[in-house]
């Protein structure tokens, strides 16, 4: 199995927030900032900025993870945000130098 990632993407107002899994996190967010799929929830909401993320060793964990995450309440979710993320700011150049690396 392939490693994992989940992770919670949200618009500039912080209004929505989306839960998603994938293999290749920074190819992901590429894909989302891109609106590579226009009539997806992210592209029309404009939900591309990266606020939580978490890696995983197989795939099949990350999955798990994120179906946990997406039946606990917003308040849950902004929860795990803010705890490694208080100030809600854009993940997305971290993680792309990190796992260029």
């Amino acid at each position: 199995m392939n490693p994992g990632f989940v992770y919670i993407i949200t618009n500039k107002y912080q209004t929505v927030v989306y839960v998603g899994v994938t293999s290749n996190l920074p190819q992901r967010i590429i894909e989302h900032k891109n609106k590579k799929y226009p009539k997806s929830f992210s592209a029309r909401y404009d939900v591309n900025i990266l606020v939580y993320y978490e890696q995983f060793q197989w795939i099949g964990n990350a999955i798990a993870r994120e179906k946990q995450i997406k039946a606990g309440s917003r308040a849950a979710k902004n929860k795990l945000i803010q705890s490694i993320n208080p100030t809600w700011k854009d993940l997305f150049d971290e993680i792309r130098d990190i796992m260029t690396e």
